[in-house]
Parts: structure tokens; sequence; C-alpha cells
């Protein structure tokens, strides 16, 4: 028994993360994101992530209520074509979907599609943004699902979405559930008139905040976002998607790190072992005074 459990301890899985540009037509994106999760499958990859809303470029950018109308059921079609290359490949996809819940609710929400092809389980985002072109509080109510880790034939994965990324409470709790990886699902770029001024200090400031997850919890980090230029008037300025997707290990550092601008597939490789060493020497989690939080869970402390 002894053993078995040393061997489930020391498992390795490889991740693929898709970093894609979206067209105008849903179904195409949809074809190509089949396809370029089947090349993950090809390298080697046993869990595939896609960008955030892959179905679609980023609908957020104004607020339009015939725009509700790209939402889907989960299961649906979506969920039903990556099925079909999951239990194919025998591997597990992570798919982010605009989810029409019931008549009038709407979500921004991953389905975890396992490898017999069925959707085992759902992350609803947390956290909704309201900022200029990301007019996301229009569109999805607030998850109401919490944050989990899941089991897939791979191993532990637990998953967060984009605005999720900058909250250390999502990641703490998802990584206390067990998760090896966090994936973060993403679509964040510039705003082109900013891009000169501000542009490299936000995309560092991104990439830290999730190096940051990574070592506060001792887990792997995985980013992936889409590129592209979007814009759904020509009048528009539009968002820049600035790629970079990237996987970091539990240490933070970066083990594989995409563009800015161009379509790729990153593997990395997930190793028990290595959060082993790293937790070891870095021993967050056992020296957290969880005695002494209270108050973690209020908006601000006046007194």
């Amino acid at each position: 028994m002894y053993a078995d459990l040393v061997m489930q301890e020391a498992k390795k899985f490889t991740v693929g993360l898709v970093q894609m540009r979206m067209t105008t037509d849903a179904d195409e994106n949809l074809h190509r994101a089949v396809s370029k999760v089947e090349e993950a499958a090809r390298l080697g990859a046993e869990v595939v992530c896609l960008p955030e809303l892959f179905r679609s470029q980023y609908f957020c950018q104004r607020e339009d209520a015939d725009l509700f109308d790209l939402a889907e059921a989960i299961p649906g079609a979506s969920t039903e074509a990556l099925g079909k290359i999951a239990k194919a490949k025998k591997i597990t996809i992570v798919a982010s979907l605009f989810e029409r819940r019931a008549i009038g609710l709407y979500h921004n929400t991953v389905a975890y599609i396992d490898a017999d092809g069925e959707v085992a389980n759902l992350y609803r985002k947390m956290h909704i943004p309201d900022d200029p072109a990301y007019y996301e509080k229009f569109y999805f109510t607030p998850g109401d699902l919490g944050f989990k880790a899941f089991d897939t034939q791979a191993g532990r994965i637990g998953t967060l979405i984009c605005w999720d990324q900058w909250y250390p409470e999502g990641a703490r709790l998802t990584a206390l559930r067990g998760a090896n990886v966090l994936f973060y699902p993403t679509a964040i770029g510039w705003h082109p008139h900013e891009k000169e001024q501000y542009g490299a200090q936000q995309r560092d400031a991104w990439r830290t905040i999730q190096r940051s997850h990574a070592i506060a919890n001792g887990v792997y980090v995985a980013a992936v976002n889409r590129v592209g230029h979007e814009k759904w008037k020509e009048t528009e300025a539009g968002i820049e998607f600035w790629g970079s997707s990237f996987l970091c290990d539990p240490f933070g550092v970066v083990i594989a790190e995409a563009s800015t601008d161009k379509e790729e597939i990153l593997i990395g490789e997930i190793d028990s072992a290595r959060m082993e060493e790293v937790r070891r020497n870095w021993p967050f989690l056992r020296d957290r005074r969880i005695d002494a939080y209270t108050g973690i869970d209020r908006r601000f402390i006046d007194e």
C-alpha cells in the first residue's frame, strides 16, 4: 500500500494550452478549437485548456441584449463536439463557454469534459468585472458553485476564469482542495490608446499575480489567453488581446510561454514530485495561521 501511495504522489501528467484567435463565425471557432485540441493531444497533452469564451469574439465590449443569443446550454453543441475528441483521444478538455442556464439566467462557465466524452463538472466564474470594454456584469450572473478541484483521468486540477486571476482567495481555496494545477482561461488585452503608456506594466502585473499564486500555494499555474485585435465596429478602438499564455511551476518558474500575437499550443508537464520539493522547502501551507484570519470574509475592516 505504501508503494502504491508513493507512485500516486509522484504522478506526472502533460497539459496543453491552446492560444488562438477568434473570428465572427461561432461554428468556425468551434471547428478550429476542435482541431487545435486534437493537435495538442497528438503532442502528448492529457489535459487541454481553451481560452475564455472561445466560441466567439469577445462580445462584452458592449452591452447588447441581442448578444445573449450567443449563449448555449451545457451539455450542448460545443461540449458534444469536444466530447468526441476527448473520448477518441482519452483526454480531459477544459472549455470556457457562455452558459444559458435557464431563461434569462447566464453564466461564464468552464465545462470539464473528461475522457469518456461527458461533461464531468462545471465551474462558474465567481468574480465578474465591469470596466470599459469589459462589461461582463451585463451578461453574467456570478458563479454559485464555489471554488473546487476535480479529479480527471490525468490528475487533480482546478479552474478559475480571467478576472478571478487577480484574487488570491480563489487560488488559495482551489489549491487547498488539492489541485495540482490552476487553469485560468482568459480574454485579456490592451486598450490600444493605453498600450504605449501602460501596456508593459499591465501585462507584467497580470503575469506577476499568477506566478504569485503558484508560489504562495505550491502549485502549477496555466494562463490561457486569446490573440488578435477584435472590434465590434470599425469606429471603435476594440481590444488588442496580448496572448502571452504561459505555464509556471510551483516556484513561479515559467516553463512555457507563448508570443503576444500568434496562435500557439504550449505543452508542459505537471509533476507532483516538484510540488513536494517546493512545499518542503517553502512550507507556506504548514505555516498558515488559520486561527488568526478572522475578517478575511469581510468587505473591509473599519475598526
